[in-house]
């Protein structure tokens, strides 16, 4: 399948870390998601119950990642993932998870976790 939706810099603070200061104080995250769907019927009959939402699906990314916590953002990519997959509709999504302040001991511009899912 080439059909996707692409969703890129769904901005979220939120609290995951291993460091104890990162499970107080929320942080920036940034999820990007590139789902993998077919746009043909769609994109022929011009009607939203023929596509997959991406509006549900950012708000429903931004939820998983602003309401829970956890330790590793390889949990919150592939919760994501599994959230996502849950539409019949949609064959494979890759999840990327980006923690841009992330105390890392050297400067850098963003570190991510990536996630490549199909049902």
């Amino acid at each position: 399948m080439t059909d996707r939706i692409e969703l890129r810099g769904i901005e979220v603070q939120a609290r995951h870390g291993v460091l104890e200061h990162e499970k107080i104080e929320p942080q920036p995250f940034v999820v990007d998601l590139l789902v993998y769907v077919d746009l043909s019927k769609p994109g022929t009959s011009d009607d939203l119950e023929d596509t997959v939402d991406y509006g549900r699906l950012a708000q429903e990314a931004h939820d998983l990642v602003s309401n829970e916590s956890h330790q590793l953002i390889e949990r919150v990519a592939e919760g994501i993932a599994r959230k996502v997959l849950q539409d019949p509709k949609i064959e494979r999504v890759v999840v990327t998870v980006h923690k841009p302040q992330a105390p890392i001991p050297v400067e850098f511009q963003d570190v991510a976790v990536i996630v490549d899912r199909s049902r």
